[in-house]
C-alpha cells in the first residue's frame, strides 16, 4: 500500500495551485485524503479538475484566502516575498513547505525514479508512467505536462513505485532520495540560477549524490555535459552506473533509429541480446528518452521485453509535438521547446516528418534572461523551418531587461538564412498563418508561454 499523508499536510493551502509541478502534488495529497486548498491567477482546466477531487481553488490571490487552520503553506520558486497570502501565513504561523520538499515527502517509503535533465524531463517522466502503468504496477507520479488533459500529470497509485520529474532550475532536485536517477542532458540554461557550467555539474553532483546506497544512475553516453558529469561521478561508493546511447562506449547501445512518420522503430544492444521496439512519437530524441525509461525500469528489475512493448503505448504528452489537429490539409502541432537544444530537435524531427512539405514555425521566446542568453542560438535553430513567425518575448516571472527584445533572435535567423517575420500582435497571427500555409504543410507553434493557445485559433482560421 502507498503511503498517507505527510506529517503537517492534512490541511496544505497551495499558492499557485495550477502549476503544472504544484497541482500533481496537490492531486497526490487530494487522493490520499488531504483537505487541499489552494489559490491560483486565473480559470483553468487543471482548477476544475482539482475541484473534482474535493479541493477548494480560489482565483486570485488575496490573504483572505488562506484558511487560518492550515496545516501548511505550499510554494513554488515562482511564488514572490509579497505575495498576500506568503504574508499572511507568517502572521499566522503557518509553515511554508517547498514544492520540492512536499513532493520529497510523497515519495518516501516507495520506490523512486527521479527524471532530471536540462531537457526532455517531462517526455521521459511520462513515458516511465505509461508503461509502468500499461503492466499493471499501478505507480505514483508526478509530471510537470498533462498526458492528456487537465488533471493528468499526476497519481496516487497503489504500487511501490513513485515516478517524479526531478526540476533542476532553482536545485529543487536536490531534496529527492530516489532509487534510481535518470540524468538525461546537462546544459547551462536557467541564467537567474546558474551562472556557469561549473554551477551546473555542481548541481547534479548532489542529486547524484542523493541516489540511495546501492541505486543506479541512468545517464547518457552521448551528450557531452552527461559524459563529464559521469567522469565526475564516477567514483562514488556503492554507486551503480549505466550509461545508454548511440557511443559505442554505452552499456545499452542503440543500434539503429529508424523513423517511421510520425513514429521510430528503436533497436538496442541490452545485456548482450538486441532488442527492437516501437515509439509512438517522432525524432530522435525522443527514441533517445524511451531508451533512458527503459534502461531506466530494468535497473527496478522489470523484464525488458515488458517494458519494451509498454513503452509502444505512449503516444505523447500535451505540448510535447502533440498534434492539435488538421484544416485545408495542413496540420498544426505544439511545441513546449523554448531552449535552442531542444528548439533544434523537435524542429528536425519536424522536418523529417514533413518529407517534402513545409514546415512553418510560431515562436515565442520566453524568458527575458533566456533570450538574452541564447537569442542568437534560437535564431539559428529557427532556420531549419522553411519560414517562421517571431512573437515578443512572453516574460512569465521576470521583468523586462532594458534592449532585450525579440530582435536579437530575428536579426540572428535572417543571418543564418531564415526567413521570419516579427509579429507583435499575437491576436493576428492566425490570420497570417493561415495566409501563408498550404495543403500539405505542417505548422508548429513554439514556446513554453501562452504561444500554445494559438493551434486551435490558427485551425478555426484554416477550416474557414
Amino acid at each position: 500500500m502507498a503511503p498517507g499523508i505527510p506529517a503537517a499536510m492534512e490541511r496544505p493551502h497551495f499558492i499557485g495551485i495550477g502549476g503544472a509541478g504544484m497541482s500533481g502534488i496537490a492531486q497526490i495529497l487530494a487522493r490520499r485524503g488531504a483537505k487541499v486548498a489552494g489559490s491560483d491567477a486565473k480559470e483553468s482546466g487543471t482548477a476544475e479538475a482539482l475541484r473534482a477531487l474535493g479541493a477548494t481553488v480560489h482565483i486570485g490571490h488575496a490573504a483572505a484566502h488562506l484558511a487560518d487552520d492550515a496545516s501548511c503553506v505550499i510554494v513554488s520558486s515562482a511564488i514572490r516575498a509579497d505575495n498576500p497570502e506568503l504574508v499572511r501565513a507568517a502572521e499566522l504561523s503557518i509553515p511554508v513547505v517547498h514544492r520540492s520538499d512536499a513532493l520529497a515527502s510523497l515519495m518516501q517509503g516507495l520506490r523512486a525514479i527521479a527524471v532530471a535533465g536540462t531537457h526532455g524531463k517531462t517526455t521521459t517522466t511520462s513515458m516511465l508512467a505509461v508503461a509502468l502503468s500499461e503492466l499493471g504496477l499501478d505507480p505514483s507520479y508526478a509530471i510537470g505536462g498533462d498526458l492528456a488533459g487537465p488533471g493528468t500529470n499526476a497519481r496516487h497509485g497503489e504500487g511501490d513505485i513513485f515516478v517524479a520529474e526531478a526540476d533542476e532550475s532553482d536545485r529543487s532536485f536536490q531534496k529527492y532520495d530516489p532509487e534510481v536517477a535518470i540524468v538525461l542532458n546537462a546544459e547551462l540554461d536557467h541564467h537567474a540560477n546558474y551562472a556557469s557550467m561549473e554551477e551546473i555539474y555542481d548541481s547534479f553532483e548532489t542529486f547524484v549524490g542523493k541516489i540511495v546506497p546501492g541505486g543506479t544512475l541512468v545517464v547518457s553516453a552521448d551528450q557531452s555535459g552527461a559524459v563529464e558529469l559521469t567522469r565526475r561521478v564516477r567514483d562514488l561508493a556503492s554507486l551503480n552506473i549505466v550509461t545508454y546511447g548511440e557511443s559505442e562506449s554505452a552499456d545499452v547501445r542503440v543500434h539503429k533509429i529508424t523513423p517511421r512518420g510520425l513514429t521510430s522503430e528503436v533497436t538496442v544492444l541490452l545485456n548482450g541480446k538486441y532488442l527492437t521496439f516501437t515509439v509512438s512519437v517522432p525524432g530522435r530524441h525522443y527514441a533517445l528518452n524511451a531508451v533512458a525509461a527503459l534502461v531506466a525500469g530494468v535497473a527496478l528489475g522489470i523484464p525488458a521485453h515488458n517494458l519494451a512493448s509498454a513503452l509502444g503505448t505512449y503516444t505523447g504528452v500535451k505540448r510535447r509535438l502533440q498534434l492539435k489537429g488538421e484544416a485545408a490539409g495542413v496540420q498544426v502541432i505544439d511545441s513546449y521547446a523554448h531552449h535552442p537544444t531542444e528548439m533544434t530537435a523537435d524542429l528536425e524531427a519536424m522536418r523529417g516528418a514533413a518529407a517534402d512539405s513545409r514546415l512553418l514555425v510560431v515562436f515565442q521566446p520566453h524568458l527575458f534572461s533566456r533570450t538574452q542568453e541564447l537569442g542568437t542560438e534560437m535564431g539559428q535553430a529557427l532556420a531549419l523551418a522553411d519560414a517562421s513567425v517571431v512573437l515578443d518575448i512572453y516574460p512569465a516571472r521576470e521583468d523586462p531587461i532594458p534592449g532585450i527584445t525579440s530582435a536579437l533572435i530575428i536579426d540572428a535567423a535572417k543571418a543564418a538564412g531564415a526567413d521570419v517575420t516579427a509579429v507583435h500582435d499575437k491576436a493576428t497571427v492566425p490570420e497570417v498563418i493561415a495566409g501563408m500555409a498550404k495543403p500539405g504543410d505542417l505548422v508548429l507553434t513554439m514556446g513554453a508561454g501562452d504561444v500554445t493557445d494559438l493551434g486551435p485559433q490558427i485551425l478555426d482560421h484554416l477550416s474557414s
